[in-house]
């Protein structure tokens, strides 16, 4: 299995329109942090976790050539506004519709966002999608068997994703008992954590550092890092053994 970190920001990206910190003025590349969204390549299928604003610039970057099927999170603009550009992988495989897997309340923000894509009438050229509804409960994507994770992100539900023995937790501050048993015995671990100062919606750096304490990867990388969270370096010298800053680019074998 490849995993690829394809944004490791927040809402906002870093650095941030108008900012002057110093994380925002950094020269190095490991602070340029766009939206939050991974590439996973396993068994030969191609899944990407979110298409935010950024989608087009990452997979440009990364060279993407096939894509298989989209896995949604939840429903903010920063995880779900880039999906129009779904279109260049439909034209490459002959019109073929992408494989999209969402709750139903993800659909539902979707249809409202892309009105254009689930009209009856559709205008040439537009995405074309096949749907599949998530619930709690296992799913297959081309053969690979996808486990997700409830999560709340304050009051809204949200999805991670176990594949094997990775696994994907972003915009989180609560995961029940129950849904850590998913967690255990994982090698590789992708967690968010947005900054060290306390958030409503977000596990702050110490939070994600506790359940990583608690669920033991092998491996955790953060994400979802806002500008407020520090320099890369900087933080990156006071994680424990095992633990780093994800960032943009980040590639992870399995």
């Amino acid at each position: 299995m490849r995993v690829i970190v394809l944004g490791s920001g927040t809402s906002q990206g870093v650095p941030v329109i108008a900012c002057n910190c110093n994380v925002c003025q950094s020269e190095n590349p490991k602070d340029k942090r766009l939206r939050c969204s991974i590439y996973i390549e396993v068994e030969g299928v191609h899944l990407v976790v979110d298409t935010g604003p950024d989608f087009r610039a990452q997979m440009l970057r990364e060279n993407i050539q096939h894509l298989d099927a989209v896995l949604f999170t939840h429903e903010h603009k920063d995880h779900l506004a880039g999906l129009d550009d779904i279109r260049a992988f439909n034209f490459k495989k002959g019109g073929q519709p992408m494989n999209i897997f969402a709750t139903e309340q993800v659909q539902q923000a979707l249809k409202r966002e892309f009105s254009y894509v689930f009209s009856d009438y559709k205008y040439p050229g537009v995405p074309e999608l096949n749907v599949h509804t998530i619930k709690n409960e296992n799913f297959i994507v081309e053969g690979v068997e996808v486990q997700p994770i409830d999560l709340l992100h304050y009051k809204m539900p949200v999805k991670g994703f176990r594949i094997k023995d990775f696994a994907y937790i972003t915009d989180t501050n609560y995961i029940s008992e129950e849904e850590k048993k998913k967690l255990l015995n994982l090698d590789v671990l992708i967690l968010d954590a947005l900054r060290k100062e306390k958030h409503i919606s977000h596990f702050t750096l110490s939070e994600a550092l506790e359940i990583i304490k608690e669920l033991k990867p092998k491996k955790a990388y953060l994400t979802h890092i806002s500008h407020l969270m520090g320099q890369h370096d900087e933080v990156n010298q006071e994680l424990p053994d095992g633990v780093e800053l994800a960032y943009d680019g980040l590639e992870v074998s399995l």
